[in-house]
């Protein structure tokens, strides 16, 4: 599929869930605003990775992870307006229930097609971290700010790389790091549900964070490895992949 009409079914994939969650009442003006913000957004940023990088077309597991963003955006209407109300859990929570299994899905498809490319996972990555944060801003809601730090790590990584450099690095990628990225959403559904007791979801979303910060932590650690081995030996470290983007 071309760029431009891959990117308007992406755009249309947004409108339609949009539109069946208004046509249910289940989001209000505020939420509808921030649900097309965030899709025109989404829609404006990847058209111009996919620019940037030449891509020929829209490649189907791009399409897959379009179809999760559109649903994600659904998360983001609901969440925005459980600032001023009530909103409905159970659609909140199956939006963001699908989206997460359907994660084990676009890389599966670009595999299988080799259509694997950069942009496609900093694609499929960038919308998990997305997901992950409007879950935390919504449990943070009933549970405390501090969840924000559990949903918030990545950003957070982000930003620190502005600051330092030498965490601009690439390290090995690690398998372990999808599968702790795999338990922070799932626990963050589950808390978000509503079905654990308080002490249960704090002490799971605890546990949650112990599991970021060995992994982050981690690939930290490699990084400056990497940097005090490059300034010895006056040599750039070989590029072979990012462990969390």
């Amino acid at each position: 599929m071309t760029v431009q009409r891959g990117l308007l079914a992406g755009l249309v994939a947004h409108l339609v869930v949009l539109t069946a969650l208004a046509g249910a009442g289940a989001v209000g003006g505020v939420g509808a605003l921030a649900a097309l913000a965030y899709g025109a957004g989404t829609v404006a940023l990847l058209g111009r990775a996919l620019a940037g990088s030449r891509a020929l077309g829209v490649g189907p597991a791009d399409l897959v992870t379009l179809l999760r963003s559109a649903l994600v955006g659904g998360v983001a209407a609901l969440v925005a307006d459980s600032v001023t109300g009530p909103v409905p859990v159970g659609t909140l929570v199956a939006l963001a229930g699908v989206a997460l299994a359907l994660d084990a899905v676009d890389g599966r498809v670009a595999r299988r097609t080799g259509t694997v490319t950069a942009t496609g996972a900093r694609f499929d990555m960038e919308v998990d971290s997305v997901l992950v944060l409007l879950l935390g801003v919504y449990v943070a809601g009933s549970l405390g700010p501090w969840v924000l730090a559990v949903a918030a790590v990545h950003y957070v990584f982000v930003a620190a790389r502005w600051v330092l450099p030498w965490l601009r690095g690439q390290v090995p990628p690690r398998h372990w790091c999808k599968v702790v990225a795999a338990v922070q959403g799932m626990v963050l559904v589950t808390v978000a549900a509503g079905v654990l007791p308080r002490v249960v979801a704090v002490g799971a979303l605890v546990a949650v964070a112990g599991l970021l910060a060995e992994s982050f932590g981690r690939e930290v650690w490699l990084l400056w490895r990497s940097r005090r081995t490059s300034t010895a030996g006056d040599v750039e470290p070989r590029a072979v992949g990012s462990v969390h983007g």
